[in-house]
């Protein structure tokens, strides 16, 4: 089995309205977060890859139009979480590219949300 994983970022920001107003979280903040999408082949392809990292290009395309400087309040509603996030971008991702085993999510350099199939 081949694996391959390329990072993208985004800067957007988010808060957990069902959380106490004491919790930190239940106040506007915003994160820079990474995201690392995770493909998978038993095989390669004709050119030796995988996938060509280029053909994802047009991921980095949608967390910049969609994602990126963005509220993500108004775009994922209430469920804001770096685990719904990567449920989102995952489930967006493997509709497009099959070799999609997994997204992980980070909102810093120590805490990552991974989602994948079952």
């Amino acid at each position: 089995m081949y694996t391959i994983s390329k990072q993208f970022s985004f800067a957007a920001s988010h808060q957990f309205r069902s959380l106490p107003p004491e919790h930190p979280c239940s106040r506007l903040h915003g994160h820079n977060y990474v995201v690392e999408l995770i493909l998978q082949a038993d095989q390669l392809n004709a050119h030796g890859f995988v996938i060509d990292f280029g053909d994802l290009a047009p991921f980095e395309q949608y967390l910049a139009q969609n994602f990126d400087h963005r509220h993500l309040n108004d775009i994922l509603g209430d469920a804001v979480s770096v685990e719904s996030i990567a449920a989102h971008l995952f489930h967006w991702a493997q509709a497009r590219w099959p070799q999609v085993t997994a997204v992980r999510v980070g909102e810093n350099a120590t805490t990552w949300a991974e989602y994948r199939d079952a």
